[in-house]
């Protein structure tokens, strides 16, 4: 068990602070209304053994800050991904976007994500294809930073490469790229406006509203995303867009549209449902 030393503020003596007990977190976090109290007392002390580092968690925690930006980190896909605050937090059901993804791509592959967020699909794409070339863009600037850290971390293991650039959607890419990127990955917002009322304090409290928020039927970006995705992917390049069930005819006539054949792909056990485009 690890110990600290603290100062007596009147004597000032020191004083030996052991860790709270587990079970102290977790009557602390089920009365503030976690509902996973055991798993996220966990988590949090598998992050650190200082008392005075546990106590700031578990009281940010039990305001409704998000667990991932509490402790700083978020559970993806096996590895542990940056989540800074302020940024979108990478959700379980997106695992299932990453291994279609993985499905598709080869070594020495050109990979380009768009809305990247805290860059936590691209780490995991970095990490696992041999020589992919990765590009990864974001519209925010606090997304765009934390990106840079979690997938410059990642790069070069497998003789990957990677950057990640601030801008709309596509603007920011270099023109070389057009017509030579083999997959376009994309988990734009996808929330329809009128309906971000009803997400969870969490989500709608600490999350960016563009983060979110997909238009008045929640298609808006990802019919942009199709729109644009011709002009940069190879011949044989596939785009591949996560969506939700309820939206995935919306979504895959926004890929039809732009001159692809869409298959709608789901997994039961994360909810989790995307489209992906081919020529």
């Amino acid at each position: 068990m690890a110990w600290s030393i603290d100062p007596d503020p009147v004597s000032g003596t020191a004083d030996l602070k052991a860790p709270p007990e587990r079970d102290d977190v977790v009557r602390r976090l089920r009365a503030a209304g976690c509902v996973f109290a055991e798993e996220e007392t966990d988590i949090v002390l598998s992050t650190t053994s200082d008392p005075a580092v546990i106590e700031r968690m578990v009281a940010r925690r039990s305001t409704g800050v998000p667990l991932e930006h509490v402790v700083g980190w978020a559970a993806f896909c096996g590895e542990r991904v940056i989540v800074e605050p302020g940024v979108f937090v990478p959700r379980r059901r997106s695992e299932f976007l990453v291994r279609c993804v993985l499905e598709i791509v080869g070594s020495m592959s050109v990979v380009v994500d768009l809305c990247c967020g805290s860059g936590a699909i691209g780490a995991v794409i970095s990490r696992r294809v041999p020589g992919v070339e990765l590009w990864a863009v974001d519209i925010d600037s606090s997304a765009v930073r934390c990106a840079r850290r979690n997938i410059s971390g990642a790069v070069g293991a497998v003789g990957a490469v990677g950057a990640v650039l601030q801008g709309d959607l596509d603007e920011p890419l270099p023109i070389r790229l057009l017509g030579h990127v083999d997959v376009l990955v994309a988990n734009a917002p996808y929330v329809p406006t009128d309906e971000i009322r009803w997400l969870p304090a969490e989500a709608r409290l600490h999350e960016p509203i563009w983060t979110l928020d997909g238009g008045h039927d929640g298609v808006e970006i990802q019919r942009r995303v199709a729109a644009l995705a011709p002009r940069w992917l190879s011949p044989t390049g596939s785009v591949v867009i996560e969506t939700s069930r309820q939206q995935s005819q919306q979504t895959s006539a926004a890929v039809t549209a732009a001159g692809f054949r869409a298959i709608v792909l789901g997994d039961e056990d994360t909810d989790a449902t995307v489209v992906v485009g081919r020529a």
